[in-house]
């Protein structure tokens, strides 16, 4: 079957899609990247996002939820033709859609008891219209309805794709947010640990972003943070944060760690008279640091860590890592047979598929929540549902 997944995570910079080959069934799965493309939002609609997470209106919200659909639909149809695929040969579409609030934490309301939120936008229906193609989405409500975190969820496909005979691996996602995997080499369902461990692209670029007002979006490869100097003081202060020091299951986004918290970080900066370049400097180091730190949870010894996400073109931040990771070697999602900046995607097309065959795909170990559930909701496509 092939299978599209349909990603655009806590940076908020565009929406990434790749094709997928899966055949078998149960946690028995090979996979086969077809192709990806990812397709920046226009700065305008980017801005609009932005806002709708920080402050929006219901209507605003409601009007993006109908566009982002429109969006995220086009990608898929430009994304078969770019990889002369026929979209009638396409089963079945996984979309995660864009996070604009995202509110694990219980919350006690008066006469119902508990309630665990998170909203993530992208008409399905409209997908499924413009497409034919059968969708799935809204993968994090089931989880948190069980009582889990919903995030993470690429843990699952991390298993099925990274999972190596006798090698404890430490799977990291270094997108927006920042999060770990463990994967025990000896049994891979039995020992899985996962959490976000902080911010990382999100941060980074929201630094780039308030230094030039919105003239730049990303320190490419990292040129800026690799002028800088670590400054301890700085660095310090940033690791005072809350989360860090928090046990999991956890999980986290713009809520923490979006525009107030970026602006704090300027602040507190330019109050020790840092030059910015030491300020994206020490910033990488923070994120190799609460990825270090995180071990502590890990009951494993890790052999390899393999990353993926946009920042392993960060070339500052992948030396932080480097000598913070040591003696564990490093590598990318490619030097292991899969793609870097494509594999999201790829977690959320193999989701979507399982949730076809009626399979759990959240794991309580990693979500905390009370059982396993099958995730998402089916929008069927023109000619119903696709038979396994």
């Amino acid at each position: 079957m092939i299978v599209a997944g349909v990603m655009s995570g806590t940076s908020m910079d565009g929406v990434d899609v790749s094709l997928v080959a899966i055949t078998g069934k149960g946690h028995r799965l090979k996979v086969q990247l077809l192709g990806h493309q990812g397709y920046p939002y226009s700065p305008s609609l980017r801005r609009r996002i932005l806002h709708v997470a920080e402050c929006g209106s219901v209507s605003e919200v409601c009007h993006l939820h109908a566009l982002l659909g429109e969006v995220f639909a086009s990608a898929v149809i430009s994304t078969a033709r770019s990889c002369r695929v026929s979209l009638n040969n396409v089963a079945l579409i996984g979309s995660h859609g864009q996070t604009v609030y995202h509110r694990p934490a219980p919350v006690k309301e008066a006469g119902v008891g508990i309630v665990r939120s998170t909203l993530q936008i992208g008409d399905p229906s409209i997908i499924a219209e413009r497409t034919g193609v059968t969708t799935v989405s809204d993968f994090r409500s089931r989880d948190l309805a069980a009582g889990g975190e919903g995030a993470p969820l690429a843990p699952y496909a991390h298993a099925i794709v990274f999972h190596e005979k006798r090698v404890n691996r430490l799977v990291l996602n270094l997108g927006g947010i920042a999060n770990v995997t463990v994967l025990s080499g000896q049994n891979p369902w039995g020992h899985i640990r996962a959490f976000d461990t902080g911010p990382c692209n999100m941060l980074l670029d929201g630094l780039i972003g308030e230094e030039s007002q919105g003239r730049q979006r990303m320190d490419r490869a990292g040129k800026q943070a690799s002028r800088g100097v670590v400054n301890e003081r700085f660095l310090g202060w940033l690791l005072a944060h809350p989360y860090f020091s928090q046990s999991p299951p956890k999980s986290t986004g713009r809520e923490l760690f979006g525009a107030p918290y970026i602006r704090q970080v300027l602040k507190q900066g330019r109050k020790q008279k840092l030059p910015f370049a030491d300020m994206l400097a020490t910033s990488c180091r923070l994120i190799a640091q609460v990825i270090r730190d995180a071990q502590q949870w890990i009951s494993l010894p890790i052999h390899e860590v393999v990353a993926g996400g946009g920042g392993v073109r960060n070339a500052r931040l992948w030396h932080e890592l480097e000598i913070v990771l040591a003696p564990a070697s490093l590598k990318t999602m490619d030097a292991c047979g899969s793609h870097s900046t494509a594999f999201e995607a790829q977690a959320f097309a193999i989701l979507a598929y399982q949730t076809l065959q009626g399979i759990s795909a959240n794991l309580p170990m990693v979500t905390g929540a009370r059982h396993q559930v099958v995730l998402g909701s089916i929008t069927p496509g023109k000619e119903g549902c696709p038979r396994l």
